[in-house]
């Protein structure tokens, strides 16, 4: 058992009021500052902020912040981001596969045909860019509709495993949820900025 003057002395985490209010200002300075400076310097810093200060540090930032939030957007795009760049190859696969059905959709993303790795990765950084230097709405319906493409891929992917490869598919299926979600997530932030509601 400890003792009162030990358990006083042990850190705890960090209020969760305080860390929202965290990350709703840096994520509010951060987009603010690049919008109104109009510098592509800073721009490209800002999509490279996970190359250069690690993930690690955007998670302690933004990851626990509520979905349709500006923190929470930007936490997904980021990690979209980094899926992408350690994953071109899957996440090509899986979002041509996905095109056919969510045609609409692949001409909100603005992938380029054919969808290969070096152009997802293209998208990437356009999205990431369009953040802090373009429409913010719209940079958001981009990356959702990414997200719902790459998720029906993803889910005709599983479909064609099931019955000889029920783990993988099992594994796939649970992405395509996931990414689903974060589509319609994503959207519902697009919405959100353009009713100046997004914070």
């Amino acid at each position: 058992m400890l003792d009162m003057e030990m358990a006083d002395q042990i850190e705890g985490d960090i209020d969760p009021a305080d860390r929202a209010l965290i990350a709703h200002e840096t994520a509010a300075a951060i987009v603010g500052q690049a919008r109104e400076s109009g510098d592509p310097e800073l721009v490209g810093r800002l999509v490279r902020l996970v190359d250069e200060e690690g993930i690690d540090t955007v998670a302690m930032l933004w990851s626990r912040a509520d979905a349709h939030t500006l923190p929470g957007a930007l936490w997904r795009i980021y990690m979209i981001r980094e899926w992408v760049k350690h994953d071109a190859e899957m996440v090509a696969r899986s979002y041509h596969h996905g095109v056919q059905a969510a045609h609409v959709r692949h001409a909100i993303a603005g992938v380029e045909d054919p969808p290969g790795p070096d152009e997802v990765r293209s998208l990437a950084d356009s999205v990431l860019s369009g953040v802090f230097s373009g429409d913010l709405a719209v940079a958001l319906e981009r990356a959702g509709a990414f997200c719902r493409v790459v998720a029906t891929g993803a889910a005709f992917e599983a479909q064609s495993d099931e019955g000889h490869a029920d783990a993988r598919a099992h594994r796939t299926t649970m992405r395509a949820a996931q990414l689903l979600r974060t589509g319609e997530d994503l959207e519902k932030c697009a919405a959100m900025w353009r009713e100046d509601r997004l914070d």
